[in-house]
């Protein structure tokens, strides 16, 4: 008798493995995002087009970190109070004019640049200055330097302090506007046109027919690329025809990026979409040894790439966050693709097989010792979306592991490292 598989796409065709594809990607692909340049407050967001160079220091002068008084270190006795002159007042955009000589001090407040002459501050809470305001009088024991701030300890002039490549976060956008920039040149919004494929997908708030679904992957995709600072546009619902779906992505490859579909990618006789890409350019890989989601292909129409994701929305969401988010960061002009994996215990037993990469939904919960464990969701099927919602992030297990137990230690996508 012969054997049945129970794998519903099971084909016998070789299956390509997760990191060859990668590397598939990284080498057909390079940025065709144009550039452009921004107001520093339009920037938020946006991938950084050239590295940034700072013309001035931060601090631009040695400054006061704290309320008390400047002095010279060696007018100071080592083991007993000394008494200084004030000869001054030094307030953050009011600077001491003079130099400080010997035996003088100057009060000073927090971020004052620090008189000629003086190279310690004193607090003001190891002081104690006299009725008449004309001395100060300042306890023993502190170092040279102290609660002195640098001219340039934060930022020399001439550093490159923001990479060409990186997503410009509000913390990059402060560190530009600390050395005076004012605009930026970034990378333009990758422009994406996405479809959804199948006779049986409605649009929400339409009457829905026997056997029909409405379409939550088109809406989950579009947020998705939303997110990662793309121009999408959504070009609706493509029929189970292949000249349709033909006519639609030539077209949509024509005012394009890049183009993305979800479903139609399978072996079905109403799945038409490798079909219809095959004719207009090339596919570069199709189905992937991965669980969920092995119907994902990467390809081209005409000069145009193209990403086809599967039909079940959790396989749909798990291949865009491993496989094509890294795509599109490369055609945006990101320089660091890959998401930061982190090590967790699992709470569960899993079995696998064996060739293949699986990603399992998971949750932190407190392992009663400060630490975190993760635990798997208990519904594992491709189109439980309800299962990303509930989970914090992704299991990750490799190729080579059959068998998970309990206790073990495993990679970890946290959801937030890939911006949801």
């Amino acid at each position: 008798m012969a054997q049945l598989s129970d794998d519903c796409f099971a084909t016998g065709d070789a299956l390509m493995p997760v990191d060859e594809a990668l590397e598939v990607l990284a080498d057909r692909l390079a940025t065709v995002a144009e550039t452009e340049t921004v107001p520093l407050r339009q920037a938020r967001g946006r991938i950084l087009a050239a590295d940034l160079v700072a013309e001035r220091a931060v601090p631009p002068h040695d400054n006061s970190a704290v309320d008390g008084y400047a002095v010279r270190h060696a007018d100071l006795a080592p083991d007993a109070d000394t008494r200084l002159a004030i000869v001054g007042r030094a307030a953050a955009g009011h600077p001491h004019s003079g130099t400080i000589g010997a035996g003088q001090a100057v009060r000073i407040f927090t971020g004052a640049p620090v008189p000629g002459g003086a190279d310690t501050i004193m607090m003001q809470e190891d002081c104690r200055e006299a009725d008449d305001g004309a001395s100060v009088v300042v306890a023993p024991g502190i170092k040279r330097g102290a609660n002195l701030r640098n001219e340039g300890e934060d930022i020399a002039a001439g550093a490159t302090i923001l990479r060409a490549g990186q997503r410009l976060r509000p913390q990059d956008l402060g560190l530009a506007a600390s050395v005076g920039t004012t605009e930026l040149s970034v990378f333009a919004p990758l422009r994406v046109a996405v479809f959804s494929t199948g006779d049986e997908i409605y649009e929400p708030g339409r009457d829905l027919p026997p056997g029909a679904v409405y379409d939550a992957n088109r809406e989950t995709l579009i947020a998705l690329l939303a997110d990662m600072g793309c121009a999408v546009e959504d070009l609706g619902i493509l029929p189970d025809r292949l000249e349709a779906i033909r006519d639609a992505l030539g077209q949509a490859a024509a005012a394009s990026d890049l183009v993305v579909t979800s479903g139609g990618m399978s072996v079905g006789d109403e799945d038409h979409v490798k079909a219809a890409v095959e004719s207009l350019g090339r596919l570069h890989f199709w189905r992937l040894a991965i669980k969920p989601g092995r119907p994902m292909a990467f390809g081209q129409i005409g000069r145009v790439p193209f990403v086809g994701l599967p039909g079940n929305p959790v396989a749909m969401m798990v291949t865009f966050l491993r496989v094509a988010r890294p795509m599109i960061l490369r055609l945006s002009g990101a320089a660091d693709l890959a998401p930061h994996l982190f090590r967790v215990r699992v709470a569960f037993d899993h079995k696998k097989k064996a060739s293949r990469r699986e990603w399992v939904r998971a949750r932190l919960e407190a392992d009663g010792t400060g630490g975190w464990v993760a635990t798997k969701f208990p519904r594992d099927g491709a189109g439980i979306l309800s299962s990303m919602v509930a989970a914090d992030g992704l299991v990750e297990l490799p190729e080579e592991m059959t068998q998970l137990k309990a206790g073990s230690e495993v990679d970890f996508l946290p959801f937030g490292e890939v911006g949801i």
